[in-house]
């Protein structure tokens, strides 16, 4: 029995021996993955329901009664939007660092916090933070799909960042990727400069439907008129006119009504249809040119400083970001970029028009101050110009506390 024992001892301590190096190499693989990609994360998968926006008061139309004419007595029929109640719901994972003066806002993750960690050039700590959030979501009776994928690694003398984001009820899509050289100056303070690669879908400044209509064609005797009507843009949506007259009192009117594809008369007139139906049919237009177009992808020189100072009672925390006037377009037609974002006029891109530069930047501060034991002041705010958007968000306030 003892030697039994002794030959399985003998075993196990040379199956372990033999494959300790690959084991090993996969422990330490895989070790390294946890502690560098999973310690300190968090999996999250959230969801909320609430009501949707509500018609302060009903909305009514008339009905031609089935049994009468237009003015025998009309049937009132209830036409107030009513949209299904309102939900989101989530998946994701987290590693994100939050500065010491930021606190986590509820009990649990549902990957919609708000950290400068977003935006901030440096970060609370060094390494690697990220988040991966995708989520489904249903706003006034529309549905849309929404995502934050998120990557950031700091060090001592680089930071690495990389992030897409969709937001579609306020038609957000962003893309964006930097790499920087850092600098520290101290403990509080840091510099960077690097580069960035962004892309936007949006052709800035460019009306197809102005140009289109604008056109104009010059016979041969010299006559210039219009090559498009603004009405046959109706027509190639399946649009009709036809041509009436009303005799009121010996006055005869003569006009145009227009009916749909299925026969039925959308417009009494040339103008009721102009003011009413046109302005969907320039947006079904426009759009449809838009999306035919590639999207776009340009980089440019960034620099950026941080300064973070912080005490128990007091702390200070403020960053900048500017991307320089050195845009390089590296996917996308240039013509409909960015930079000829103020070329186009009504007839089409003018004549010897020069690209034209521009700056971004980003920046934002938070303030707090415990003035004894019982005031508390504090000041937030961020700022940021992006092509033509421009979003910003301040909160600031004092508190009093009864001790």
């Amino acid at each position: 029995m003892k030697k039994i024992l002794l030959l399985l001892g003998m075993f196990l301590s040379f199956s372990v021996n033999a494959q300790s190096p690959a084991a090993l190499g996969k422990q330490k693989f895989f070790k390294g993955l946890y502690e560098d990609f999973l310690k300190y994360g968090t999996v999250y998968a959230t969801g909320d329901i609430s009501n949707s926006v509500e018609a302060q008061y009903p909305t009514y139309i008339l009905r031609t009664n089935d049994n009468g004419s237009i003015y025998s007595i009309p049937t009132v029929e209830d036409a107030t939007d009513v949209f299904p109640f309102d939900y989101t719901y989530n998946i994701g994972i987290r590693k994100l660092a939050r500065f010491d003066y930021e606190r986590k806002p509820k009990n649990f993750y549902d990957g919609n916090e708000s950290q400068l960690v977003y935006s901030a050039p440096t970060s609370a700590i060094q390494g690697l933070e990220y988040q991966l959030h995708f989520e489904r979501e249903r706003w006034n009776g529309r549905n849309f799909n929404n995502h934050r994928v998120f990557f950031k690694h700091t060090g001592k003398y680089h930071i690495v960042k990389a992030e897409t984001r969709e937001v579609g009820k306020i038609n957000l899509n962003y893309k964006s990727a930097e790499t920087r050289a850092r600098l520290p100056i101290g403990k509080k303070f840091s510099f960077s400069a690097g580069a960035i690669v962004r892309g936007h879908d949006r052709a800035y400044g460019y009306n197809p439907f102005e140009i289109w209509v604008n056109e104009e064609t010059t016979d041969e005797f010299g006559n210039t008129y219009p090559t498009n009507q603004w009405y046959g843009l109706g027509r190639e949506y399946g649009y009709s006119d036809h041509f009436t007259e009303t005799i009121t009192e010996g006055d005869t009117t003569q006009d145009w009504v227009w009916r749909n594809e299925d026969g039925n008369q959308v417009a009494s007139s040339d103008l009721d249809f102009r003011e009413r139906i046109m302005p969907g049919l320039i947006n079904r237009y426009n759009t449809g040119i838009w999306d035919a177009l590639d999207p776009f992808v340009e980089i440019a020189p960034i620099i950026g400083f941080d300064f973070y100072h912080y005490e128990g009672k007091f702390w200070l925390h403020a960053f900048g970001n500017w991307i320089l006037p050195y845009h390089k377009y590296i996917a996308g037609s240039e013509e409909f970029s960015y930079l000829n974002r103020n070329n186009w006029v009504a007839g089409g891109l003018k004549p010897d028009s020069q690209p034209e530069q521009w700056n971004d930047f980003s920046s934002g501060v938070s303030f707090g101050w415990k003035v004894g034991r019982n005031i508390g002041i504090f000041a937030e705010g961020e700022y940021m110009k992006m092509w033509d958007s421009r979003l910003f968000q301040t909160t600031f306030g004092i508190n009093y506390t009864f001790k």
